[in-house]
């Protein structure tokens, strides 16, 4: 199961318009809202940028906006004719407050935020001012645009440098996550495995199968963890429809719904999500009754197929919460950093009082 923070209960949000709002311009960076010429590129930018993600790609961007009942804005800038980033943000107002998002909230979906693109080419320095004049243009834009009391910006692992955005006002609070290393065969990723793994996924036993199924399976592996979220008397607020809408409208192979199956019976699910080197581990891994190790199954088998595909990295969505760590730190992931950025309006108190609050 995914543990990340989610921002719970979202909706309910009045639509903002931001079609009179001009371009912002910082030193050569000019940020506006994409074209429809821009659109047309979207997903091929997303492709080509190494923090682009599945969450990236127009598709997924308009299902975020969809189900969390928020405005998207995708931000693009320039230099001249060459595109340098995209920043796709999901704006709304709810009692007096607005606000800012990227991802969208209440979603389940722990990075989103900037993806920079044609940086590689640059030295270090200019890089730097290049990032930081583009987040500046787009926050500057944003706040002409929405006037947010609240801006929540978590971004993807590997995001390069959080320094632009507390430049800009905000408080960073770093996270991590766990990440498999699929650059190496796997036999050498087996025997880096704990004991307690190999031996899970070295059964012999021939009484269940995995497979990638289809839109079912996303219902079923997501109502499996609302129950499982319902029995701990917690919240779980990602729309099952929401899921199911990302396996419709996403090109086929992107969004993989991994079924494990007992004697045809339905045992348990992971819904991976491709994009990129990486693969993700989204949605899935509730807890079970059965005797079979069936989430390390499941885990083995996204490892090996990821690995032969040719994705470079499995991204097991979250290494914050102890009680989860344990399970995932047999697989021998890196460690791997992310940032999540929050800043609010002078004099307001914001944060998860915000959200508990505004936004539930």
């Amino acid at each position: 199961m995914s543990e990340f923070d989610p921002l719970l209960g979202l909706g309910g949000f009045g639509e903002v318009s931001t079609d009179s709002v001009e371009p912002v311009e910082r030193d050569g960076i000019r940020v506006r809202p994409a074209d429809e010429d821009d659109r047309e590129s979207w997903d091929d930018w997303v492709e080509r940028s190494p923090q682009g993600a599945v969450f990236h790609r127009l598709d997924a961007l308009d299902v975020q906006a969809e189900y969390s009942g928020t405005t998207l804005v995708p931000l693009v800038g320039y230099k001249g004719q060459e595109p340098v980033g995209v920043f796709p943000v999901f704006a709304g107002s709810k009692a007096g407050v607005s606000a800012a998002f990227s991802p969208a909230p209440g979603l389940w979906i722990a990075g989103l935020g900037p993806a920079l693109l044609h940086f590689e080419k640059l030295k270090r320095r200019r890089a730097e001012k290049r990032h930081r004049r583009f987040v500046g243009a787009a926050l500057a834009w944003i706040d002409a645009a929405v006037d947010p009391k609240y801006v929540h910006v978590s971004a993807v692992p590997g995001y390069p440098d959080s320094r632009p955005f507390e430049w800009q006002g905000f408080s960073v609070k770093p996270r991590h996550t766990y990440v498999v290393d699929l650059a190496r065969d796997p036999e050498t990723l087996l025997d880096s495995f704990s004991s307690d793994a190999r031996r899970n996924v070295d059964t012999d036993r021939d009484d269940y199968e995995i497979a990638v199924e289809g839109a079912d399976a996303v219902a079923r592996i997501v109502g499996q963890v609302r129950e499982r979220y319902e029995q701990q008397g917690e919240t779980f607020t990602l729309p099952t429809e929401a899921a199911v809408d990302l396996y419709r409208r996403l090109p086929e192979g992107v969004v993989r719904p991994y079924v494990c199956r007992i004697d045809g019976e339905f045992a348990g699910g992971m819904v991976a999500l491709a994009g990129g080197d990486t693969i993700h581990r989204w949605q899935g891994g509730a807890k079970h009754d059965y005797d079979l190790p069936v989430n390390d199954l499941l885990d083995w088998r996204i490892i090996r197929e990821g690995s032969e595909d040719g994705f470079r990295r499995y991204d097991m969505e979250g290494a914050n919460e102890q009680r989860l760590c344990d399970y995932k730190a047999k697989f021998a992931p890196d460690v791997v950093p992310y940032y999540q950025m929050e800043r609010g309006h002078p004099g307001v108190r914001l944060g998860s009082k915000l959200y508990t609050h505004f936004f539930r």
